[in-house]
């Protein structure tokens, strides 16, 4: 591993200090590429407006005149937060604006498959509803869209995703993704674009005399869900983004979030009063989440939609439950992928260019977690591969792969198919993360196929693992105060919570719980606790680390530790 410490421009770093910012966050910003503080101002009014996005003026009008005529109206959700969040806003947001007939349809993930297919449209219509909204999902469902225009359906399509080469026939598309679309915020989640088309979907009732700037209803109750859709979906959080997210945190902090949303809170062992980005991506977020993995994501969507606490509470402890035996069952498989993985290569040896597993008993609602986890063991792009569970699709496996920097996952998956046509069944996703369908005697054909574009793609820089800190870190910025104050701040993916590094003296190292590795460390000569946590190799005595700060209290004393992240490899 390498450590590399982020460039630290002066300029920048003096002008947000000028402007009395506090010289650590002055300093951590302007290595993330801020340049004044207006990229830090988080108000509503510096949101982009939503005209900029496609379409919106269009969805606006469909859904204005849906409502003015009580037309049925009925949202085909994901099975992800994402898209649980999403169909919750919706919900919400409709109804807030008038909207009298709202259901929902959410796929099953084993049975349905991912996106708005035909069967799903039927499903629509026998529902009897008029306006089919996509929400994270639907820009890929030209034959789904088809089959909705065949049964008379008006069909609004929002989503995030990259387009393929068709666009769905659809009345009206928001994507900011598509051609022509000049939205800035290209990364804004599934759950964003649902939020911008209900704020111009207001402004067009505004408009149409429903209500004034004074008597209409106030979107910003949904900004909760709005942030932790957009945190758990790991999108890139751009200045935009960045927003939405504080605005959410803002709302939840002060207690202005749904029951449901506090429940989870609860559920989780979190306290909403101090809620952070860490708490949305890696503890409500993975609890959504379980339900559509193993279970059915409708669970997840009511308890985003209660109001009732007592019906909040019994919902978040479903999903808890879920997420436990998630966790069960990715322990098992994961256990089991990384033996299979490592059998791919001997003991010294580095391993393939790509990594790719399956064994019948994987379950497939895990296989993107544990691709992800072998990812970050081997530094290597990875796909696991379950054996479809869907009716009639017995002999189909299904694959879901993640990415290191540097190689396109969902390029490598069309080169893959133009290369060897017939092999991959279904495929889509992102740089970092996609999915695809074989057929179960294509698994070695794809193995071999995607292991030469790897090969072909991956060269020995992008092959060596690196981790981007941020230096080291002044003693006196080692306090718990300081510590709250980085939580408290808008992290995630492209926009890194911090993390230090510098060489340390390891007093005294000793295994806990067998998988986790407990320091004492001397830290500019002074004494601090650490922990690397499912690391288990010794450290020399003195090393150089990458470590976040945390702060742990013990016998009502707060002290700071280090969560170690890596070492650099002499």
């Amino acid at each position: 591993m390498k450590l590399i410490v982020r460039d630290i421009p002066p300029r920048s770093v003096w002008v947000l200090e000028q402007a009395g910012v506090h010289p650590l966050l002055a300093r951590l910003y302007a290595s993330r590429g801020v340049l004044g503080t207006e990229e830090l101002d988080d108000a509503l009014s510096r949101l982009l407006p939503p005209s900029g996005m496609k379409g919106t003026g269009e969805a606006a009008v469909l859904l204005a005149d849906a409502i003015s005529a009580s037309q049925k109206l009925c949202i085909v959700a994901d099975y992800d937060c994402d898209g649980a969040t999403a169909c919750a806003v919706a919900l919400r947001g409709l109804r807030l604006l008038g909207a009298k007939h709202v259901g929902y349809i959410v796929p099953d993930r084993v049975v349905d498959g991912y996106g708005l297919t035909s069967p799903i449209a039927q499903r629509v219509k026998d529902s009897g509803a008029d306006i089919l909204i996509t929400v994270d999902n639907g820009i890929a469902s030209v034959e789904g869209v088809a089959t909705a225009n065949a049964l008379g359906l008006k069909v609004l399509v929002t989503d995030h995703h990259l387009p393929g080469p068709q666009l769905p026939d659809a009345a009206v598309i928001v994507n900011p993704n598509q051609p022509g679309c000049g939205f800035e915020s290209k990364s804004i989640a599934g759950v964003g674009v649902m939020f911008y088309v209900l704020l111009a979907l207001r402004a067009e009732l505004r408009k149409r005399g429903a209500f004034t700037a004074e008597t209409q209803p106030k979107l910003d109750a949904l900004l909760p869900l709005v942030a932790l859709g957009t945190v758990a979906d790991v999108v890139k959080l751009d200045a935009n983004n960045r927003r939405l997210v504080a605005q959410g945190l803002r709302r939840v902090r002060a207690g202005a979030l749904p029951a449901g949303l506090a429940a989870l809170f609860t559920a989780a062992g979190r306290a909403s009063a101090a809620a952070t980005t860490f708490d949305f991506g890696f503890a409500l977020g993975p609890r959504i989440n379980a339900a559509g993995r193993l279970s059915d994501m409708t669970l997840g969507i009511e308890c985003l939609l209660t109001d009732d606490a007592a019906r909040g509470d019994e919902l978040a402890r479903t999903l808890d439950g879920i997420n436990r035996e998630r966790r069960e069952i990715e322990g098992d498989m994961r256990e089991q992928a990384m033996q299979i993985a490592e059998s791919l290569f001997e003991e010294g040896e580095d391993p393939p260019a790509a990594i790719c597993v399956f064994d019948p008993d994987f379950h497939e609602g895990v296989v993107g977690i544990v691709a992800s986890r072998l990812k970050d063991k081997l530094h290597r792009p990875s796909f696991v591969f379950a054996a479809s569970q869907a009716p009639g699709k017995e002999h189909e496996l299904k694959g879901s792969g993640r990415s290191i920097p540097g190689f396109h996952l969902r390029d490598a998956l069309d080169l893959v198919a133009k290369r060897h046509p017939g092999v991959l069944l279904r495929f889509g996703g992102h740089a970092m993360a996609a999915g695809c369908t074989i057929g179960e005697e294509s698994l070695d054909q794809f193995e071999q196929a995607m292991a030469l574009v790897a090969r072909e793609w991956l060269d020995a820089p992008t092959l060596l693992r690196r981790l981007h800190t941020d230096g080291p870190l002044s003693p006196e910025y080692r306090r718990p105060e300081l510590v709250d104050t980085l939580h408290r701040e808008v992290w995630g993916q492209g926009f890194a919570p911090p993390m230090f590094s510098e060489e340390v003296e390891v007093v005294s190292q000793r295994l806990v719980g067998e998988k986790h590795l407990a320091l004492k460390l001397k830290h500019q000569g002074q004494p601090v606790d650490g922990i690397w946590f499912g690391h288990t190799e010794p450290l020399p005595a003195r090393v150089t680390i990458a470590f976040r700060l945390d702060a742990d209290e013990w016998q009502g004393v707060r002290r700071v530790r280090f969560l170690v992240e890596g070492a650099e490899e002499r």
